[in-house]
């Protein structure tokens, strides 16, 4: 079932939603939809409160591992963690609280995929692959789609394609893709993209980028037959916009799951 989950976005210690295609080197280059005046933690206890299962925390950069670990102490096993997880410390951050680590860049060295490294990751997790999501965050060529790391600034020549899902579905407990040329645009969904995903993946995987309102949970659902999920950020109105209530999206879930229920009674 096709269902709302929420971010945690961390730049500089801070709660932001930004345009993803300008996290550049240059700091010039950076569009920033919203700043919050509120922790991390705030939003942690926020999606704790309405039962938001799958949350992902995204550090953007350096200087956002305190952030990070606070929101993690207000929701321990509750959220995922993603930015900068390697080998080394996957293991760590399970043990300050996250369900879950999230992990792209690491997997590309050199722009190129390395098995080893994902192999080096689940080792270091104690071969529990369900502690593991891989992030396929992407920028569409054409009609195809490859990997973007490096807060999405370096697109490798990985293909996002079924074939090579197929190949990572045994090493991970989902995916998260982030359509970057979308992220934090409010222009609505990459349509092809989500229905590729729910074609291609058997286990579950959540899209981001360009999420509007309701309408876009909506066509999510029917695009993907409830396979993919949806994270809506910079248009909800926790976040600064007015496209969408976070109380909203709440709602929608639990119609949703209640109409899901007695369909299967």
């Amino acid at each position: 079932m096709t269902r709302f989950r929420p971010c945690v976005d961390l730049h500089s210690g801070q709660v932001k939603q930004i345009v993803g295609g300008t996290l550049t080197v240059a700091a010039t280059d950076l569009k920033t939809n919203y700043i919050s005046k509120l922790p991390a933690e705030h939003f942690a206890k926020l999606y704790r409160d309405n039962g938001l299962d799958g949350a992902h925390v995204i550090m953007l950069g350096p200087g956002n591992e305190d952030a990070a670990r606070r929101a993690l102490e207000a929701w321990r096993n509750g959220l995922q963690i993603g930015g900068g997880i390697t080998d080394a410390n996957a293991k760590q951050w399970i043990e300050w609280g996250a369900e879950k680590v999230i992990i792209t860049s690491y997997l590309f060295p050199s722009g190129r995929f390395s098995e080893q490294r994902l192999d080096a990751v689940l080792k270091s997790l104690n071969d529990e692959k369900q502690r593991l999501v891989i992030d396929l965050s992407c920028r569409r060529r054409n009609d195809t789609w490859f990997v973007a790391m490096d807060k999405w600034q370096t697109v490798t020549d990985m293909e996002v394609n079924e074939v090579f899902i197929k190949s990572l579905e045994p090493f991970c407990s989902e995916f998260l893709i982030h359509a970057a040329d979308n992220e934090g645009l409010q222009s609505g969904i990459d349509e092809q993209l989500v229905e590729n995903l729910a074609l291609w993946c058997s286990i579950p995987v959540t899209y981001a980028g360009g999420g509007r309102n309701l309408g876009d949970l909506d066509n999510v659902k029917r695009l993907s037959n409830g396979k993919v999920d949806l994270t809506i950020g910079s248009a909800l109105d926790v976040f600064g916009g007015s496209g969408v209530t976070f109380q909203e999206c709440v709602d929608w879930n639990r119609t949703h799951a209640r109409t899901m229920f007695q369909q299967s009674m």
